[in-house]
């Protein structure tokens, strides 16, 4: 998985489109997928939770993209919490 950085049953990558930037995380041992809005680095913001129906959806789609890539079912990016 391309730019994902592994920390034990965890993983996070980064990604940046023209205006937003989200942190996406994989937790293993729950199998969900978290959508981290983050601010502008000189906001002085912190990143907030956002609802996975507020993600642009070819990101969606990526993120499905790289789950499937690693042997994980894809199908995780939607489960709800």
């Amino acid at each position: 998985m391309e730019g994902w950085r592994v920390e034990g049953s965890a993983a996070r990558v980064h990604y940046s489109g023209a205006t937003d930037r989200y942190s996406i995380e994989y937790y293993d041992p729950s199998g969900c997928v978290l959508y981290w809005k983050v601010p502008p680095e000189d906001a002085g913001e912190v990143a907030v939770p956002v609802g996975r129906n507020t993600v642009p959806t070819p990101l969606r789609e990526r993120i499905r993209e790289d789950l499937a890539v690693a042997g994980i079912d894809p199908e995780v990016e939607q489960r709800t919490l």
